[in-house]
């Protein structure tokens, strides 16, 4: 090692040093901004600290392969060369700069997350048309970009020195092969031997601390699909599709087949069908936190809370993840939450058994409007597979119907003002109507139209709620001028909540969001508390229409007798079960991991850890392993 330290590797091993420095002033500055969510003690630094160096060091591995290949092969006459000088100065302010701008888009995302880069900074990679403008939208990137290159320059000046010697070894060809090889190991067997971070805290917080970034984000990238059968626990196949349909069969539906693959159900009416319009409006990171229904003061959601109040409020409620994609998902097909991608994103998302096909299948027009561009997340796509024929998306709207937008979208206001005039060609045509609006004025930058509100626009999030509640006022006095308007029941969830960050694990108040159901000529006010999902909306919707129909969702309806309290929440790794006290826990090493739930609000939850329930795990793994059987084998398919 000493000889290699005195050849040209010197160069690698300075780049090194740098490296790990950046990092360690990275993990230092993110345990300052979240020191009241960790408990400070020698076991949490050395959590933190050493395993965090550990994988610095394994980052660092990958992240110099072409300086080392650069090093194994450049000769030495140009090694050496004046020229050679400048460009490796040039080369180190390019490397401080990029390890600056890690460091910021590192804080941004904890920021916005609680968490190191993970499964959607691998996202945001791929739209990077809506990133950037969020970015740019958001902060003075100009600026912070300037004084990134201001402190680059001048920490490459203290490092010129160091610098110039470090370049002064020559090195044989042969020495260079031998070392060389030698550091291109270090990587090929960290691929092969080292897996995720396994710090022993149930404190997310103190977990993500150890963790780095540049790691985790390719560590995602690799893993983008996880496939059930290879990575969760697993039940024999004939005993999980019997478990299921003891689950998801209850009073007034049945199976129409006795084939045990079947997942086709016949759901009941329970009274005369209502032939009423449904309008779902899935708002952007409407936490329950946010509205005065749930114990919020500042008056951020008048109209939610009026709406909440003349119709369905469901006051235990939970999305199933913490992107829109998994909204979308668990509303339009009623499913539970799988690891990795969402359903919506994956190419075999088509032709599933949908809210969609179900309405189409009863002569509704059916339609997806989002204020933004479909192409995001795979949304216009995946809607038009799916039973929806008609999408509306920003590229729909002329210029005249757009009076404010930002990088996600129009405005809520001109996002309802396209849809009343899609439902009003619905009902001039004689039709009626089942639409899902997708909301953006609730999301970073925070920006919408001037003097609409008494919060200044791009002062933060709590204007972007309260605007957003003020639109949902104006579409409802806008419908109210509508004849359509006594037949439409209108229904409010949010896609996730505004934040997903904890310490514990998916920690439950982080997936706690609003679901009302409003049609005042039709339903009587009440409050329910039964616990339930996202995956519950549309079997709720069609038992308030008191519709007979095929199903294959995985949701009930919640205002039925018979409904079973539990819901899901998830995130691309780790999938819960809520049942009762408990939450049961999937993690992608096949283990099953469980929790006694102590105590629940908005603010905080608190957990402790249990031996898991034979009859929870049994269950919790059911539902998951069927949902992927099921897709494996196109069960769940229409066509």
């Amino acid at each position: 090692m000493k000889v290699m330290f005195n050849s040209r590797f010197k160069f690698y091993f300075f780049i090194l040093a740098v490296f790990l420095a950046y990092n360690f002033l990275i993990r230092t500055t993110l345990l300052i901004v979240s020191w009241d969510k960790i408990s400070l003690s020698l076991k949490t630094l050395i959590n933190v600290y050493g395993i965090g160096l550990f994988y610095d060091l394994i980052s660092s591995f990958y992240a110099t392969i072409l300086i080392v290949l650069y090093l194994m092969f450049i000769p030495n006459k140009l090694y050496h060369h004046p020229l050679h000088r400048y460009v490796s100065y040039l080369f180190l302010i390019g490397v401080l700069f990029a390890l600056g701008f890690l460091a910021i888009s590192e804080h941004v995302f904890w920021e916005e997350f609680g968490v190191r880069f993970n499964f959607i900074a691998v996202d945001y990679l791929v739209y990077t048309q809506e990133v950037i403008g969020n970015i740019v939208e958001s902060y003075p990137v100009a600026l912070i970009l300037g004084i990134n290159f201001i402190l680059s320059v001048m920490i490459f000046y203290f490092l010129k020195k160091p610098l110039d010697k470090v370049l002064l070894p020559q090195t044989h060809f042969t020495s260079r092969m031998k070392y060389g090889t030698i550091l291109l190991l270090l990587p090929l067997l960290a691929y092969f031997f080292v897996s995720g971070s396994n710090v022993k805290t149930d404190n997310q917080y103190e977990k993500n601390l150890s963790y780095n970034g540049l790691y985790q984000l390719f560590s995602a990238f690799i893993n983008n699909k996880l496939e059930y059968s290879d990575f969760y626990k697993t039940i024999d196949e004939t005993k999980m599709l019997e478990n299921y349909r003891a689950l998801v069969g209850h009073e007034g539906s049945s199976f129409i087949e006795t084939d045990l693959n079947s997942m086709k159900r016949l759901v009941q009416g329970n009274y005369e069908k209502l032939d009423k319009n449904v309008v779902i409006v899935l708002m952007e990171s409407m936490s329950a936190e946010f509205m005065g229904a749930f114990g919020n003061k500042r008056g951020l959601t008048p109209n939610l809370d009026r709406l909440g109040s003349e119709g369905l409020l469901f006051t235990n409620f939970f999305a199933t993840g913490t992107r829109t994609v998994r909204g979308m998902e668990a509303v339009t097909l009623s499913i539970p939450p799988l690891a990795g991608r969402s359903v919506v994103k994956q190419p075999d998302g088509v032709d599933m058994f949908s809210s969609g096909y179900v309405f189409g299948q009863h002569g509704y027009s059916t339609s997806f409007i989002y204020g933004g561009h479909g192409y995001f997340d795979n949304m216009n796509a995946f809607f038009a597979a799916n039973g929806f024929d008609k999408i509306v998306d920003k590229t729909e709207m002329s210029s005249d119907e757009i009076t404010f937008s930002n990088v996600w979208g129009v405005s809520d206001e001109n996002l309802f003002e396209k849809a009343v005039k899609q439902f009003d060609q619905d009902y001039n045509a004689h039709k009626k109507f089942f639409s899902l609006i997708m909301t953006t004025s609730n999301h970073r930058p925070y920006t919408y139209p001037d003097g609409k509100i008494d919060i200044p626009s791009h002062s933060g999030r709590e204007g972007a709620v309260k605007y957003a509640d003020f639109a949902v006022g104006e579409l409802i006095k806008n419908a109210q001028t509508k004849p359509w308007f006594k037949d439409t029941i209108f229904v409010f969830v949010s896609d996730h909540c505004a934040s997903s960050a904890g310490k514990n694990e998916l920690p439950m108040h982080k997936y706690k969001i609003p679901l009302i159901i409003y049609a005042p000529s039709l339903i009587v006010p009440q409050k329910i508390d039964k616990m339930a999902s996202q995956i519950d909306v549309i079997p709720t919707i069609l038992g308030v229409l008191g519709w007979e129909y095929e199903s294959r969702f995985y949701g009930d309806n919640i205002l039925s007798g018979s409904f079973v309290p539990r819901a899901f929440i998830g995130t691309y790794q780790k999938l819960g079960f809520l049942r009762d006290d408990t939450l049961t826990i999937l993690l992608p090493n096949r283990k099953v991991r469980e929790y006694k739930i102590m105590s629940q609000s908005y603010e905080d939850s608190t957990y402790r850890l249990i031996s898991p329930l034979e009859k929870d795990s049994l269950d919790a793994v059911t539902y998951f392993q069927s949902e992927d059987y099921f897709h494996k084998h196109r069960l769940d398919r229409v066509r």
